[in-house]
């Protein structure tokens, strides 16, 4: 497997395991809430901190989400994010082996990037995951017009999917609820008992003997299968479906067999990599919450300040 190599590997390979074990001190001025819901948030050196947490939590952690420095010179008071690009890939690596030890074995880690770092970033999850349990890239659209300020702004982010083990991992993949917009589209205009459908196309790529015969619709319309195309089913499946009701043929009963698909039996729907600000929020809208969220925060501050 190809691997990425930068002026400091054989030292940073070696940062994880020689990184100290340090106690974790409780603040309890700092802390709020129940003790044993086991949340924390844990100030100081993030190298640090994993290396204290492995004892209590490896192997045991179900879903992981990172949001490392992007190196692309913008200024933040929490870390330097213009950082010598051999210096970042010596950040990364050690930080990434400890996350992946902290992970249960249908665990999974989801990396936020840009396009700066995201194919070195590849690179590096692929030896730190092994590449056969990487699970995907999802694209964030995280605007909603164009940047002004350039001429060819970038309109998203990327999410790196890795899993601890793919094959363990993929059948815990949940289905996503349908939202009111995707309900709209179930309708029932030919007042099926089953309820409200909606029809997706019945035919499939490639050539399948048993599934190029012709359909004769209610209206008369003869059909076969488009080329480089056959039906779903064979026909004995397909008779028996349409006898009992299951697909639209239009309402003058003479176009192109649709099979119905009825809103009574959609669990979900199936995620994707493409992530659209629409369904999952932007970056001003985030900007938004978290102005939000400090000014509502400003009023408890000022009374422990006073207290």
């Amino acid at each position: 497997m190809p691997t990425l190599k930068w002026l400091t590997r054989d030292d940073d390979l070696k940062s994880a395991a020689k990184a100290a074990y340090r106690l974790l001190r409780e603040v309890p001025e700092l802390g709020a809430g129940d003790k044993n819901t086991g949340n924390m948030i844990i100030q100081g050196d993030n190298l640090e901190a994993l290396k204290a947490l492995l004892p209590f939590y490896a192997g045991q952690v179900k879903c992981i989400y990172i949001d490392p420095p992007y190196n692309t010179g913008s200024a933040f008071e929490q870390y330097d994010d213009n950082l010598e690009h051999t210096m970042w890939l010596s950040i990364i690596y050690p930080r990434l082996e400890l996350l992946r030890d902290l992970l249960i074995e249908d665990g999974s880690i989801w990396i936020n990037i840009d396009d700066d770092e995201q194919a070195y970033l590849k690179v590096i999850c692929d030896e730190v995951f092994g590449r056969t349990n990487y699970v995907a890239n999802c694209i964030w659209q995280k605007r909603t017009s164009p940047d002004m300020r350039v001429l060819l702004g970038d309109a998203h982010e990327y999410i790196l999917v890795y899993a601890k083990d793919k094959a363990t991992f993929m059948p815990t993949i949940n289905q996503l609820q349908l939202d009111e917009k995707q309900r709209l589209q179930y309708k029932n205009p030919d007042n099926d008992p089953r309820g409200s459908w909606a029809s997706s196309d019945f035919t499939a790529q490639g050539y399948r003997p048993n599934q190029m015969y012709k359909i004769i619709t209610p209206g008369g319309k003869e059909y076969i299968p488009p080329e480089g195309r056959c039906w779903k089913n064979i026909e004995s499946v397909y008779k028996e479906q349409s006898a009992a009701g299951m697909f639209w043929y239009g309402k003058d009963g003479r176009g192109i067999p649709r099979r119905k698909t009825y809103l009574n039996e959609r669990t979900g729907v199936n995620a994707w990599t493409w992530w659209p600000n629409n369904e999952v929020g932007h970056s001003q809208e985030a900007k938004k919450k978290v102005i939000s969220y400090s000014v509502r925060l400003l009023p408890s501050q000022h009374q422990n300040r006073n207290a």
